[in-house]
């Protein structure tokens, strides 16, 4: 039986100030397959973005362990809300910018860039600034700049929040199709439920904070395309919409 490539076990974190503690998590465990896309989602606050700063290791937690698994490259790829490309910086520039720090920047490197603006897209645009780019281009070059480094996990955190809704939705099915083609495993941090039960392969619900997982949600749509744009019309769709809109509409009860 193959181990999964993330197994996180009893996470427990909690953020300390002067004014004393504020707990955020509490014994979350999962797994992710390899290949899974896996989709998290729960209350403004509930502690996300905390968890996925664990598993990238940007933060220790107070007690449990992560532990990564089976990744070909041994990294981690992290895609935040924002683009943060650099603006004096062209395209092409900017997504070879973590092979330059890392001292990878090798012709196979190159090629690669070069094969993922294709398919992005961006291929006329590798010599633009982004400022020249529109919300949803830099949003690819980022992503672009995050896969070039092969990682064998990838982390997104909230990355099409900042997006008009028009573009949210070509952009979000766009990555998430080549997401999935290229078979790289995945987490994504949203608040969209409709965009967790489009991208994903199964759904983790957070309580309020501190978080813990409410419910653990497959996702299986009857549908021959299955694209993530057809994957709203699916019949099972509405379905798991308001099952999640439910487990977190629960949440916010009594606050």
């Amino acid at each position: 039986m193959n181990q999964p490539v993330l197994e996180c076990k009893n996470i427990c974190f909690s953020y300390h100030n002067l004014n004393g503690e504020t707990k955020a998590l509490t014994n979350i465990s999962f797994q992710v397959n390899k290949g899974e896309f896996l989709a998290i989602v729960g209350p403004s606050g509930c502690g996300k973005s905390t968890l996925l700063s664990i598993i990238a290791g940007l933060l220790a937690p107070e007690s449990g362990e992560v532990l990564v698994r089976d990744q070909e490259k041994g990294r981690i790829g992290y895609m935040l809300q924002q683009d943060h490309l650099l603006e004096w910086r062209t395209i092409w520039k900017n997504i070879l910018l973590g092979p330059e720090i890392t001292k990878t920047l090798t012709p196979e490197k190159e090629e690669l860039a070069e094969r993922l603006l294709s398919d992005y897209g961006l291929s006329k645009f590798k010599y633009k600034k982004p400022g020249e780019l529109s919300g949803g281009m830099k949003q690819r070059a980022a992503l672009i700049r995050t896969m070039v480094m092969e990682p064998g996990l990838l982390l997104l955190d909230e990355p099409f929040s900042a997006l008009d809704y028009q573009t949210r939705l070509t952009v979000s099915a766009d990555i998430g199709k080549i997401i999935r083609a290229s078979g790289i495993t995945a987490i994504l941090i949203t608040h969209d439920l409709s965009e967790a039960i489009s991208l994903a392969d199964r759904v983790i619900v957070l309580s309020k904070r501190p978080a813990r997982i409410k419910n653990n949600i497959p996702v299986h749509l009857t549908i021959k395309d299955s694209s993530p744009l057809a994957a709203r019309n699916a019949p099972e769709f509405q379905d798991l919409f308001n099952l999640l809109w439910k487990e977190i509409s629960d949440e916010y009860e009594g606050l």
